[in-house]
This record gives C-alpha cells, sequence and structure tokens, in this order.
C-alpha cells in the first residue's frame, strides 16, 4: 500500500523543494498575493451566487478548469476519454480480502516504535450509496501530512519536523453496517506555493475501491471551522457551499474518548445529488451526471 500511495503524492499538491532557510529569505514581489487569489475566488462565487438566484443548477462537483487554482488545467482530461476492456484490466489488476487487511491498519498511532506527536484524533463514519444504504466490504486507505504539516515523501521539502514515529498511511474495510473508523493525528496546515503565502487547509486524504479496482474514487475530509476555507482554491473548486460543507467533518463528542482523543464523524456518499466531492478527473465532466 505504501508504493500506492507514494504515487498518489506524486500528483498531490507537495511542497516544492525549498531552500535552506526559507523563511528569512526575501519575498519574491513577481508573485500573486492571497489577495490578488482571493479576490478571483470572490468573483467566481459571486457569479455562481447569481446564477442560482437566475435559476441555475447548483454545482455539487468541482469546477474542472478553476483559475485560482493555477495547475488545475494539468490535473484532468484534455482529450476524448477512451474506453477501456474492464476484463482486460481486471487480469492486471490486483485482488483484496478481509484477510488481506488487519484490524491493526486502521491505527496510524501504533506503526512505530513511539508514540507520535500531536493531537490524536478518531475519524469514523458510514459508506453510503445515494439512498443512504450502507455500503459493505469498501477498501478505504488514508494518507496525510503530520502534525506539522509534513508528507513522508521524497518531494515534500517543507522544513517542517518530520516525525519518526508517524508515516500518515492507513487502511480498513467497511463493516456491514458500512462504517469505517480510524485513529491517527490531526494533520497540520502547509504551504504549497500556488501563490505567494498560499496554504492548504488540515485534511485528510480518502481512498475508497467498489466490488473491482477500476472503480477507485478519491476525496479529501476537512476539519469545522478552518480559517483557510476562504483562502484555499482546492477547496473552493466546489462553489457551492452546501457541498463543500459535505467535505468537513462533525466535531462528535460521543466519539471522543476521555482523556485520550477527539473524535470527528464523516459520512461519505457515493451516489445521487447529495453525493461526496471526489477527484473525478479521470471521469471527467461524466462524473458529475451522477
Amino acid at each position: 500500500m505504501k508504493d500506492d500511495i507514494n504515487a498518489e503524492l506524486e500528483s498531490e499538491e507537495l511542497v516544492p523543494p525549498a531552500e535552506p532557510k526559507a523563511a528569512h529569505q526575501p519575498l519574491d514581489q513577481a508573485s500573486e498575493s492571497q489577495a490578488d487569489l482571493s479576490a478571483e475566488i470572490n468573483a467566481i462565487g459571486e457569479a455562481y451566487r447569481r446564477a442560482l438566484k437566475d435559476g441555475g443548477q447548483p454545482e455539487i462537483q468541482p469546477r474542472l478548469d478553476y483559475p485560482p487554482y493555477r495547475s488545475s488545467i494539468l490535473r484532468h482530461p484534455t482529450k476524448s476519454l477512451q474506453h477501456a476492456d474492464p476484463e482486460t484490466i481486471e487480469l492486471y489488476s490486483p485482488a483484496f480480502g478481509h484477510q488481506d487487511v488487519h484490524a491493526l491498519e486502521s491505527d496510524l498511532t501504533i506503526q512505530h516504535n513511539g508514540e507520535p506527536l500531536g493531537e490524536r484524533i478518531i475519524v469514523t463514519g458510514k459508506v453510503l450509496d445515494g439512498d443512504g444504504r450502507p455500503v459493505a466490504g469498501q477498501l478505504v486507505e488514508i494518507w496525510q501530512a503530520n502534525s506539522s504539516g509534513r508528507y513522508i515523501h521524497k518531494r515534500d521539502q517543507h522544513p517542517a519536523p518530520i516525525d519518526p514515529n508517524f508515516t500518515g498511511i492507513g487502511r480498513c474495510i467497511t463493516g456491514p453496517d458500512g462504517s469505517y473508523r480510524f485513529i491517527t493525528i490531526k494533520p497540520g496546515a502547509y504551504p504549497w506555493k500556488n501563490h505567494l503565502n498560499a496554504w492548504r487547509p488540515a485534511h485528510i486524504h480518502f481512498s475508497l475501491f467498489g466490488t473491482e479496482f477500476t472503480q477507485r474514487i478519491i476525496t479529501q475530509m476537512y476539519f469545522p471551522g478552518d480559517q483557510l476555507f476562504p483562502l484555499d482554491p482546492i477547496y473552493q473548486t466546489i462553489v457551492d457551499q452546501d457541498a463543500r460543507d459535505r467535505l468537513v467533518a462533525t466535531y462528535d463528542h460521543s466519539i471522543t474518548e476521555p482523556e485520550w482523543a477527539l473524535g470527528y464523524n464523516w459520512d461519505i456518499v457515493l451516489t445521487g445529488p447529495k453525493r461526496t466531492w471526489t477527484e473525478n478527473e479521470a471521469l471527467g465532466a461524466a462524473g458529475d451526471e451522477e
């Protein structure tokens, strides 16, 4: 699984290599500021709200081309999609079962000899279809930055500490009621060089598989009350506020364990008008029609 997650991170919004003592270097006056990007984000949001008032349809999925997210044009197909024979693909795809995924793999805090640094949290919820029915037997994988906002990855040179006791990857299989549960560390925000002083809100990446590996979807979970939400072009690629809110977990005191970990609940809806946003560049615009 580690190789798979590294492959995903190769295309993630990772931090470019940093110069030593980067924080003490003079700012690049030619770089776009957060104010510049925020003005673009606000203009797009206002145009969308006007379109809704004029009878337009809500957009429940991200826009493939979102100018404030400068590299968005590089992250989705630009040519017509080609159909592939699913049976041929499955001949070369891995298979998994309950015997292949150990229950302890869902606890990201016990993978090394020592305790990881940061705020211990529990993230749990259900995988549901568009009618609210549980989806059992789904392979759910997560990966994330550590509490300082750094990934264990060769391309991440953000000058923040690496935690030797935290790798940031885990997986589980949903139960009969569609439930999943992870124990992990709350990730930190990190800079990503989209523009001057660009920071990503704290988030956890989720990958889910259907009955075949060709049915994989990827999404992100955020934490409530993050002040970086209005400033982040990736979060803002979803112009509809209700759709954005479905990416944000809810703090749940009944999940919180006394003197040990805070609890968050986040359900993932796979289909229908209330489905959770996914990185659907493989599907193109057709992914928004389900």
